[in-house]
């Protein structure tokens, strides 16, 4: 086993373990993936500010996310297919978030199912809905979600219609996946990785197939999919799942200051800085970009959250300085879930959670929650989208 000193170590193991269509649908962006080249890059620009001579004993990254405790402000982010990047992804990885002390968050497009990992885990999770038409199917999938005990719903608002990933295209990576020769051939070198897939039985959308109308086998899963996104989606609509909830509920893909007010208006919990790590609008700003102006425009009114881009403990604590309450890792993640299964998510939050405190000690802080502007160097005009560096 390889010494594994940072993500990136866990996504070079990712990439040879695991079949390329599903690496290249994590590792992807739409059209020319500006956008997500720059919710890396830009954190870059912010730079730290070096303490000394203080008293680092004592240091805590504890804080809470929407009222619930973390042992660091990260959470798992809803991603889609984790089950097929690891057999039983969704299990492994919400077991090892909770053993963690951080939130788990589970994709309604995830392969085991709300019931499937409310059975493996003894904490309530958090559950991601898109705003989809079927009324009857959304009562019933709020309803699964409030009988497994979901603490929390995140509805994403920025999919109504699904931005071009050429990868994804080109690799027959759609609900269900259509193989190619090239893909099964692919498939077969990957060889650990297919016999843990022969040794579960959850292949396919578990939210889904059994439960959505008409959609009884895998067969059956590409029409509906087609046609079953809510492209008349409006803030009514979001505030009427607020009411069919009735419970906690955080709006994830905010990415425009009065969009982030209308959130607040309609009594969000949380919102989500993010442009869906780039696989949705090519050439949008990226999200530690529109975090400042998200937080001057709301930061009194509704909890803010940023997700896209994070890498590393150090991007974590950049968020974090400039406003955000809480921060969300999907790939990060994921290369780990896909590189070493539940021992690898852990792996991966061990290693944010590291970055993060040895950096808080470095800047001069001691408690995660006391981060602010006072740690960073932020260039001129960077929380101006329409000065881009």
């Amino acid at each position: 086993m390889p010494v594994i000193t940072n993500i990136e170590d866990l996504r070079r193991i990712y990439e040879k373990r695991t079949p390329r269509m599903f690496y290249d649908y994590a590792e992807s962006g739409s059209w020319s993936e500006q956008t997500f080249r720059e919710n890396i890059s830009d954190f870059r620009h912010i730079r730290l500010k070096q303490r000394v001579a203080v008293d680092m004993s004592g240091r805590s990254t504890a804080s809470t996310m929407i009222g619930q405790d973390v042992s660091m402000p990260v959470a798992l982010a809803p991603v889609g297919l984790t089950g097929m990047q690891s057999a039983d992804g969704e299990i492994k990885a919400a077991r090892a978030a909770e053993a963690f002390g951080v939130p788990f968050t589970l994709s309604t497009m995830s392969i085991c199912s709300i019931e499937d990992v409310a059975e493996h885990t003894t904490k309530p999770f958090w559950f991601q809905v898109y705003t989809l038409k079927d009324d009857d199917f959304m009562r019933r999938l709020i309803e699964r979600a409030r009988a497994a005990q979901c603490s929390a719903i995140v509805v994403t608002v920025d999919l109504q219609v699904l931005g071009q990933r050429h990868k994804d295209l080109k690799n027959g990576l759609s609900a269900p996946p259509k193989l190619t020769p090239g893909s099964i051939a692919n498939m077969m070198t990957k060889i650990p990785w297919g016999l843990e897939m022969l040794g579960t039985k959850r292949r396919f959308f578990g939210n889904i197939v059994g439960h959505a109308k008409g959609v009884t086998d895998p067969s059956s899963l590409s029409t509906w999919t087609a046609e079953a996104f809510d492209i008349s989606l409006d803030w009514a609509r979001i505030a009427q799942l607020k009411d069919w909830w009735g419970g906690k509920l955080i709006v994830k893909g905010i990415m425009d200051p009065e969009d982030a007010r209308r959130a607040a208006d309609i009594g969000a919990d949380a919102i989500i800085v993010s442009n869906h790590g780039g696989r949705q609008l090519d050439g949008a700003v990226s999200s530690i970009r529109m975090l400042p102006a998200i937080m001057d425009a709301v930061g009194d009114k509704v909890e803010v959250h940023l997700d896209s881009g994070i890498r590393c403990g150090q991007d974590v604590l950049k968020a974090l300085a400039l406003g955000a309450r809480g921060t969300y890792i999907g790939r990060a993640f994921t290369y780990g879930l896909g590189a070493m299964g539940q021992a690898g998510v852990t792996r991966a939050l061990e290693i944010i959670h590291k970055e993060l405190d040895i950096t808080m000690a470095l800047c001069g802080e001691t408690d995660v929650r006391n981060l602010g502007p006072q740690n960073l160097y932020v260039p001129q005009g960077f929380g101006d989208p329409t000065i881009l560096l």
